[in-house]
């Protein structure tokens, strides 16, 4: 039976970090960021109902990201069809990556709006986190990042004490060794053979 892994986090928590140390043992991960850029790309399967949707957001038979972006902005009512849309879009591509790897002991969904948009296809909850201190220095080191978006992005998310109150594992990732040392001990729990009942 497959440990469906969900992995959450807010933003500068050091998720996509962690996504990659789960890939590098082995584990199947879906990313649902790659999802929507797949989607999203020329022959994707969200470039038609998108541009039905928002014609100006397509640009040489993909959707560009940035003209989306300035879509949404003038068109309050947009991004609710534009997410009754593209979400099924993204839960078909999970399923197929589910169905591709349902001999694996351990597979992981990368999910970075799990608690806010809900899945029901997880076993089990990890939140990576770390001090309100190293997230902010993380986030704001990143290019073309400001104050006033980071607070924007932070107003959109769970708070991380609560993101962590409804887990069922959380990984600090103050250190890359510590964050390693705590994904290599999570995947062996998750993947331990069941000891029968003496």
């Amino acid at each position: 039976m497959t440990h469906r892994l969900g992995l959450t986090g807010s933003i500068g928590m050091g998720k996509s970090t962690t996504s990659q140390m789960f890939r590098d043992a082995g584990i199947p991960v879906w990313d649902a960021d790659a999802s929507v850029h797949r989607l999203y790309a020329r022959g994707g399967a969200a470039v038609g109902p998108v541009g039905a949707l928002c014609p100006e957001a397509i640009e040489n038979d993909a959707v560009s990201r940035d003209r989306l972006k300035d879509a949404l902005a003038s068109d309050a009512g947009l991004l609710t069809r534009l997410e009754a849309v593209v979400h099924p879009l993204v839960a078909e591509d999970r399923r197929a990556f589910l169905a591709e790897h349902a001999a694996a002991p351990l597979v992981v969904l990368d999910i970075p709006l799990l608690f806010e948009t809900g899945n029901t296809e997880i076993d089990s909850i990890l939140v990576v986190s770390t001090d309100a201190e190293t997230q902010r220095a993380r986030v704001l080191a990143r290019p073309g990042m400001t104050e006033e978006m980071f607070a924007r992005i932070l107003a959109r998310q769970l708070p991380d004490a609560e993101k962590r109150a409804r887990a069922d594992h959380v990984i600090e990732t103050k250190t890359l060794d510590q964050t390693r040392a705590a994904v290599a001990d999570l995947i062996e729990s998750l993947t331990r053979p069941e000891r029968p009942d003496a």
